[in-house]
């Protein structure tokens, strides 16, 4: 299983959401291109990276962050967080991005991303991000009419490879992910590699995870409380 940390950005600064709530932000690094050279100089190689400014604005805003960590680093970027054009996705890549995850604009305008998805192929990452199965959009702060199994269905049928799952009533906890949402997708979809992101706070939670049989992890809040320490990580990751 892929360990991949997770650097979420506001106003430049590295924080940390709870359960998507915007007004219960913490500050933990005012510089997230030191946390990303931190996480490489660990071994590293993967880095998850969510403009949380773009999600709620619907347009990618920390352009100057997004930049220096491709620039300055070997990590293999994927960005998430107000990607809506297809300009938006080629200034992304030629700067050094990965894979884009798309979540609102996958529910919103899926014919725009079905296109997206035939120019890019698997540099596309489908973002679920879901409360009690509905899939949420807006940076979390709107339900949509669709639930996790119908979005992810509708994507697999296009050829989408990854995709990225998120129980919001996990995120930013540390009691544990949601790892029957994950066996249940896994069931349903076994060809995808799939993601899990929220809740993990401790190396026994990545434990349970990678015995459903993910594709990788999303770590983020137990980094920057101390809970996994990046050498933790960095042997787990494979």
């Amino acid at each position: 299983m892929l360990i991949i940390p997770a650097i979420d950005i506001i106003n430049g600064k590295c924080v940390r959401l709870t359960q998507g709530d915007y007004t219960r932000e913490t500050v933990y690094r005012e510089d997230p291109l030191e946390v990303a050279k931190e996480f490489e100089a660990a071994g590293l190689t993967h880095l998850h990276l969510v403009d949380l400014d773009g999600a709620k604005s619907g347009r990618v805003t920390n352009w100057k962050v997004i930049d220096a960590i491709c620039a300055k680093t070997k990590l293999r970027v994927d960005m998430g967080g107000g990607i809506k054009t297809k300009d938006d996705l080629q200034r992304l890549f030629e700067a050094g991005v990965d894979k884009a995850n798309l979540g609102s604009i996958a529910v919103r305008n899926p014919g725009v991303v079905y296109d997206w998805i035939e120019t890019f192929g698997d540099r596309i990452i489908l973002t679920a991000d879901v409360r009690n199965l509905q899939v949420a959009i807006s940076g979390w702060q709107e339900a949509s009419s669709l639930d996790v199994f119908e979005l992810i269905g509708m994507y697999t049928k296009k050829g989408v490879a990854y995709v990225t799952c998120t129980d919001i009533s996990t995120d930013g906890t540390l009691q544990g992910p949601a790892t029957e949402l994950y066996k249940a997708i896994l069931l349903r979809f076994p060809q995808v590699k799939l993601i899990a992101s929220g809740g993990v706070g401790s190396t026994n939670h990545l434990e349970k995870l990678a015995a459903t049989g993910i594709y990788g992890a999303i770590v983020g809040k137990a980094i920057y409380e101390g809970k996994i320490s990046l050498k933790e990580l960095s042997k787990l990751s494979n």
